[in-house]
C-alpha cells in the first residue's frame, strides 16, 4: 500500500495569528486565531486539493485520510484501498 504523508509546517505572525501551510500542496495554506485551528484549516484544504486533483483526474483515486504524528507534528496521508 502506498502512502504520501504531506507535511504541515506551522508559525505564528507578528500580529499573534497562527499559519499552517503544506508546502507540498499549493493552495493548502490557512490562518486561525490558534495553532490547532490553523492546522485544521490546512488539513480541510489539504483534502479539498486532493479531492480535485482526483475529480480532475490528475492523481489516481485513492482513500484520504489525516492525522497527527505523535510527536505532535500534523501530516495529511493519502494511501490506496480502502481501509488507509
Amino acid at each position: 500500500m502506498r502512502r504520501m504523508v504531506y507535511k504541515v509546517e506551522t508559525e505564528i505572525e507578528a500580529d499573534g495569528r497562527w499559519i499552517a501551510e503544506i508546502p507540498d500542496l499549493p493552495g493548502a495554506l490557512a490562518y486561525g486565531s490558534t495553532e490547532k485551528e490553523a492546522v485544521a484549516s490546512a488539513q480541510a484544504l489539504a483534502l479539498r486539493v486532493l479531492a480535485d486533483r482526483i475529480e480532475e483526474q490528475k492523481e489516481p483515486a485513492e482513500t484520504v485520510t489525516v492525522s497527527k504524528r505523535p510527536n505532535r507534528e500534523p501530516v495529511a496521508q493519502l494511501g490506496q484501498g480502502y481501509g488507509g
